[in-house]
């Protein structure tokens, strides 16, 4: 049996089992996680979700990159259109990275290169800005990338956290009071 195989029978006792039932678009905890695309990361399982209760944008090392902007006002746009005349917040934002990252190797300058030549980047080093070395200053990094975003602004609380990988704890490490956007 393939991986892929066992990953389609759990899906078959999902849908029998009828985990899908009372799934809705917007997410019950209104709150949506940037976080790491590696394994050991998933949301769902660091944070206790449940289905409908949170969006979840992965990527390598959890950061905001425009796409992720444009992603939150698509699902900004969305909620808006979804629930018509709301005031306050739309959904919470939380960028969550994490300990022992990989994205750390696009830290060192042999791998941007091998890396930037795969996937037809010019400029290796315009990679190195994807890098999590330390977690907690690429979180605060990417919380006032957020923050300086004008499409975003006034709907969304957004705080940054700290996956620690060998403790499974989650630390808050910023939010909007201590972080300041660049201009």
């Amino acid at each position: 049996m393939t991986q892929l195989a066992e990953v389609s029978g759990r899906n078959r006792r999902f849908a029998e089992e009828g985990g899908y039932e009372g799934a809705v678009v917007v997410p019950r905890l209104r709150v949506a996680v940037i976080a790491c695309l590696d394994p050991r990361v998933d949301p769902a399982h660091v944070l206790g979700l449940e289905l409908s209760e949170a969006i979840v944008i992965r990527n390598v090392g959890g950061r905001v990159t425009d796409e992720v902007v444009r992603e939150l006002v698509f699902l900004g746009v969305l909620a808006d259109t979804l629930m018509p005349g709301g005031e306050g917040p739309l959904f919470e934002i939380a960028v969550m990275h994490h300990t022992q990252c990989g994205a750390g190797a696009l830290a060192d300058a042999g791998f941007r290169a091998r890396y930037a030549e795969r996937i037809g980047v010019e400029d290796p080093d315009a990679l190195r800005e994807g890098a999590v070395v330390d977690p907690v200053e690429t979180v605060a990094a990417d919380v006032g990338k957020l923050l300086g975003a004008p499409q975003l602004k006034g709907r969304h609380p957004i705080s940054g956290h700290v996956y620690d990988v060998t403790t499974g704890l989650v630390t808050t490490v910023c939010d909007e009071s201590a972080v300041v956007a660049p201009s």
